[in-house]
């Protein structure tokens, strides 16, 4: 009898706390709390638009869309999404189905993950 064993996922998400600082800096607290807030709806209209286009094999907009959220991460500080989000794109230009269903399920989980990260790691007062 085969035993199968559940893996429990947890990797850790990258901020760079220097950016984040660096738009706070540059914009006050006040702007950088709305700044970040609207960057961190974007970001998660991206991901849903993204999980909506896989699921419908529209894999050009999901590429769209994956581009645009790792700039935008890229942006905010949002490193680890912001990789995920390009090795998402690079699994759906070549078609592998198999590391895109991965790749999708971590970018849901370090999407979520790291917007909730940035807002709690944002040192706005």
């Amino acid at each position: 009898m085969a035993h199968v064993t559940a893996l429990a996922v947890n990797e850790p998400v990258r901020v760079d706390a220097r950016r984040v600082g660096d738009i706070v800096n540059e914009l006050g607290e006040a702007a950088a709390q709305n700044v970040i807030g609207l960057a961190l709806e974007q970001l998660a209209t991206a991901l849903t638009a993204i999980d909506d286009a896989i699921m419908r094999d529209d894999l050009a907009e999901a590429i769209a869309h994956a581009d645009r959220l790792s700039r935008l991460a890229w942006q905010v500080g949002l490193t680890s999404l912001a990789g995920v989000a390009v090795d998402l794109g690079a699994c759906a230009e070549r078609r592998d189905a198999g590391a895109l269903a991965a790749v999708r399920a971590r970018l849901m989980r370090v999407g979520n993950r790291s917007l909730t990260q940035i807002w709690d790691s944002a040192d706005f007062g």
